[in-house]
């Protein structure tokens, strides 16, 4: 009769011994990929502009029209990702917005305020990291301009 070494033999001669396999590698949360849209970062960064005070419109004045003719439109609706552009990589984001300021803000104030909120949101909401966010001020909002219909800014 052969020894079998301690390490090989099994603790219940009577049953079928099997290794013990542990499936799946990690955290279940780490299992598979998570993409996101450029649409989705897109409209996370539009809402989350229009949200700072001092902001009126978002896009140029063409798309602004462009717009207003298609919200008159049955089932148009309002579009968030107007005036913004997002590039989505695996881990990181960057942002084009172009905007309209009310008279009287300061632009720069303005334009830290929205960057500040649009990463703040975008980091949030999608885990990807926003290298940057480019601003445009494409026009000024006056007093006594016609008013097209602001914006609404959430409260």
């Amino acid at each position: 009769m052969t020894d079998i070494p301690q390490r090989n033999r099994p603790e219940n001669p009577d049953k079928e011994s099997t290794p013990f396999v542990k499936r799946g590698g990690g955290d279940p949360g780490t299992r598979g990929r998570t993409t996101i849209a450029d649409g989705v970062v897109e409209k996370i960064a539009g809402m989350a502009a229009r949200d700072v005070v001092g902001v009126h419109a978002m896009g140029s004045g063409f798309a602004r029209t462009f717009g207003a003719v298609r919200e008159r439109v049955p089932g148009g609706g309002k579009s968030v990702t107007r005036g913004v552009k997002a590039e989505v990589g695996e881990s990181q984001t960057a942002l084009d917005l172009e905007i309209v300021v009310e008279y009287g803000v300061s632009i720069a104030d303005v334009a830290r305020d929205v960057r500040e909120n649009v990463i703040a949101a975008v980091e949030r909401m999608t885990g990807l990291e926003v290298v940057e966010v480019n601003i445009a001020v494409s026009d000024v909002k006056l007093p006594d301009e016609e008013e097209e219909e602001p914006e609404p800014r959430l409260q």
